[in-house]
């Protein structure tokens, strides 16, 4: 079974991601941490039961990861045209606790496990070789957390509370298949759309606001 993690904002620059954010939900989302093993930074922000907002970009003062970063990030110019077409939430990511039995038959799809931090890994992610988002992002990206839920003790809560997360495709009723297929708990709602657009409802101090 796969269960949602946290929703993601992939930006081309953690100022702008921020700036969206706020903008949508007006809050200031703090900092988060640096991802030196991925060459990342991010902004994060409770948002009830364990579920958190990230808010993702290339972190310009880390090198690189010797590998292609993850949220498809080293494609600078698919992450621009995206953000500037204005799918900004553009993934979710769902935990399990076997990664290795997920993976098995999809890892096409989904990618390879790699543990993560390298030097003390503490969690495995699923990573294509090219670092591309599973199916442009309309599939989740998945993480095994070791038994270990991920503490909230580090991030900031704001009183913002999710109220519902959808995802607008071209082909609802496949996506909508490969969901079933994959056991998905608390997944967005899968809606008929042109494109793909993710949709998150959110209730923050100053009332319900859409993130997307």
């Amino acid at each position: 079974m796969l269960e949602l993690d946290h929703l993601t904002v992939i930006a081309p620059t953690l100022a702008e991601g921020c700036a969206h954010a706020r903008a949508c939900l007006d809050l200031d989302i703090p900092f988060g941490q640096r991802h030196g093993y991925m060459g990342t930074v991010n902004h994060l922000l409770q948002l009830g039961a364990g579920v958190y907002l990230e808010i993702v970009a290339v972190d310009p003062d880390t090198a690189g990861p010797g590998r292609a970063r993850w949220f498809g990030l080293d494609d600078r110019r698919a992450v621009r045209a995206a953000w500037d077409a204005g799918r900004r939430l553009r993934a979710w990511v769902a935990r399990t606790d076997g990664l290795d039995a997920f993976l098995a038959g999809r890892e096409d799809t989904f990618g390879k496990k790699v543990s993560l931090p390298w030097s003390d890994p503490s969690f495995d992610f699923a990573l294509r070789d090219d670092g591309a988002l599973p199916l442009d992002g309309a599939a989740p990206c998945i993480i095994d957390r070791r038994g270990r839920p991920r503490s909230m003790a580090t991030i900031a809560d704001l009183g913002a509370r999710l109220r519902s997360f959808s995802l607008e495709h071209p082909d609802a009723a496949g996506i909508s298949a490969l969901y079933r297929e994959l056991g998905v708990s608390r997944g967005p709602a899968i809606l008929q759309g042109s494109e793909p657009r993710y949709r998150a409802r959110i209730e923050t101090p100053a009332g319900v606001r859409e993130l997307c």
